[in-house]
């Protein structure tokens, strides 16, 4: 018997697939407004609560990333977090991600980065609409179809695709998991870690290419597990000491 982890691998190949095919001129023109806040001294925040946070992990302070790259990452609504359901309680809570926004240093011209793939909960949705009104640019990535078939837990009734400058669907299943298994009634194996490493990984791509055919460098760390790799990141910590906050 062959497993059916096989057809997982090439369902995400798909997904993967039509990612490229319908959202790859939005993908492009987020790394456009990146750019633009690199460009002009701004810096650039990553959100996403449990789960979808580990989005705003992948892309900060590690080999390859670019550097001002600042994560928001509240204890309360991280996995390590006992018992690890208060990240629902919490991500529900209205007026929480207005706090939580509260707690950074972003202003505006900045440039926030907001992972929620189901995008109907109060933390991400309050966190689009403060930071807009504080002239930010807010990009959402979030699972379009799986979103317009659920609710809003917020009083304004609108999820996150709604709240947002510009939307990137990970063009995943509903409800994230993906594979139906013989005599088992509930799908297994979500899609949006996968896709959305993908996509923002797409995105540092993009920023490069453009920050060099500007003749800008581009912020990148070295593996801090090679030779020099550890002096040569701190030249960039001193460099853009301005636009990072996680240190």
């Amino acid at each position: 018997m062959v497993s059916q982890s096989l057809q997982y691998v090439q369902h995400i190949k798909d997904i993967m697939d039509r990612v490229v095919d319908t959202q790859y001129k939005q993908i492009d023109e987020a790394s456009n407004i990146i750019v633009e806040a690199i460009k002009n001294n701004k810096c650039i925040y990553v959100f996403g609560a449990s789960h979808a946070g580990i989005i705003a992990q992948e892309v900060f302070y590690r080999t390859g990333g670019l550097v001002p790259i600042n994560p928001i990452l509240p204890a309360s609504l991280m996995l390590n977090v006992r018992p690890v359901s208060h990240t629902s309680a919490m991500e529900r809570l209205e007026g929480y991600g207005s706090e939580v926004l509260k707690t950074t240093k972003i202003e505006a011209g900045d440039v926030l980065l907001i992972h929620s793939v189901s995008g109907r909960n109060a933390v991400a949705i309050d966190m689009a609409l403060d930071a807009r009104q504080k002239g930010v640019y807010v990009i959402a990535l979030t699972n379009i179809s799986y979103s317009s078939q659920v609710t809003a837990r917020h009083s304004s009734g609108r999820r996150l695709y709604e709240c947002a400058d510009l939307v990137i669907d990970n063009c995943g299943d509903f409800e994230d998991s993906c594979m139906a298994i013989e005599h088992f009634d509930q799908k297994v194996a979500p899609s949006s870690t996968v896709i959305g490493a993908m996509i923002v990984n797409m995105m540092v791509v993009q920023i490069t290419e453009k920050l060099i055919a500007l003749g800008i460098k581009p912020p990148i760390y070295h593996s801090a597990n090679v030779d020099g790799g550890d002096a040569f990141n701190k030249q960039m910590f001193e460099k853009y000491k301005d636009q990072i906050h996680y240190l």
